[in-house]
């Protein structure tokens, strides 16, 4: 027995070691999209579409928003055929499901809700929250998804914060605590196969604006604590992915660079959350359709500023102007500039090893 688990560790090494080397440059840039779509049914025209997509690989993974889900049958017909698109890499098939408010999974569909993080926080110990996070990831396993995007690690500095505080989806003001129900929110996923993904670096939760709707700056509120969930979390080895929020923060701004937000700097992102907290794991964009992306930067600036930042995976809500032509798009930007700078395809590359070593543990 022991012999045939060597055997099969060493096989899985080998395959994922040809994964990475075989490809080319563009299969490497598809697994970075991920990208949000408009239909509802396995029987849609653009399902079928999206399917070639992923089997193509010319797109990673896909993110579900609420009007995606008409019913729990029809998703999981989708999910289905999503993870079984591409043999060599099954796509992340992910979800906003933090509890609260943000939830695309709904009782109008018959799927049980959960609290929202402060109230986890405020009635329950991590045992207890363990317990609601492990059976929410079961139910959602069950359902063919393998991503969900939490936990919210943000703290409550800014107690009228409009897009944090509000909606209670932080756990507490305090890092020690937001790590703690952090941990539960991980492990209860991690138990069914699930990736999580902490956010939104470096901390939203001292913000006095939504960055889905324009700019976002945090430079005067955001205090140092608000590092710290995700350092005690990265150190824990709990941290499968960051994402990077939209927030500009002056000290993260390079001589003549302007204002970038957190998400599009290299300072934030490479230097301090991958060399300063030693994350090695995956870097994914919020939407890069929010508003402070969007009312700021171009389309292809936006993208070749995001991928040398230090983000492995761009994340598009696909709501602008909702189009399955859209991957090619960002394909065409990340090819472009590959062959213009030898130091942008090699950022492709290792943000593609990210990835697969990412996906390797869905298998």
């Amino acid at each position: 027995m022991r012999h045939l688990l060597r055997f099969v560790v060493l096989l899985s090494a080998c395959l994922i070691s040809t994964a990475v080397q075989a490809q080319s440059l563009r299969d490497m840039a598809g697994q970075m999209i991920m990208i949000g779509f408009a239909h509802d049914s396995a029987s849609a025209k653009q399902h079928r579409q999206l399917v070639k997509l992923i089997s193509d690989g010319r797109v990673g993974g896909v993110m579900y928003l609420k009007y995606n889900v008409k019913s729990q049958n029809d998703v999981a017909r989708m999910n289905k055929d999503f993870s079984t698109a591409n043999s060599a890499l099954a796509p992340l098939i992910a979800i906003d499901q933090e509890g609260g408010v943000v939830e695309r999974l709904t009782s109008a569909v018959g799927f049980k809700e959960i609290p929202r993080a402060r109230d986890v926080a405020l009635n329950m110990d991590k045992d207890s929250a363990k317990a609601l996070y492990t059976d929410l990831a079961k139910r959602m396993r069950k359902l063919g998804f393998n991503t969900n995007f939490g936990p919210v690690v943000d703290l409550i500095i800014n107690k009228n914060n409009p897009i944090i505080a509000k909606y209670g989806r932080s756990f507490s003001s305090r890092a020690d605590i937001t790590a703690k129900f952090a941990t539960s929110f991980i492990d209860g996923h991690h138990q069914h196969g699930m990736i999580t993904a902490l956010k939104h670096f470096p901390g939203h939760g001292s913000s006095a604006a939504d960055s889905h709707l324009g700019f976002v700056d945090i430079s005067q509120s955001w205090v140092e604590a608000e590092y710290e969930p995700f350092e005690t979390l990265i150190k824990a080895g709990k941290a499968d992915m960051v994402m990077a929020g939209h927030l500009f923060h002056k000290g993260y701004v390079r001589d003549g660079e302007g204002q970038v937000p957190a998400s599009l700097s290299p300072v934030a992102l490479t230097t301090v959350l991958r060399q300063g907290m030693g994350f090695n794991g995956v870097i994914i964009s919020d939407d890069m359709e929010m508003g402070a992306i969007t009312k700021h930067f171009g389309f292809e600036d936006a993208i070749v500023r995001a991928v040398n930042a230090g983000n492995d995976i761009l994340l598009f809500s696909n709501t602008v102007k909702p189009s399955l032509g859209l991957p090619d798009r960002i394909l065409a930007v990340l090819e472009a500039e590959a062959q213009r700078d030898p130091a942008f395809a090699a950022k492709i590359k290792a943000s593609y090893k990210r990835i697969v070593a990412l996906k390797n543990r869905l298998q």
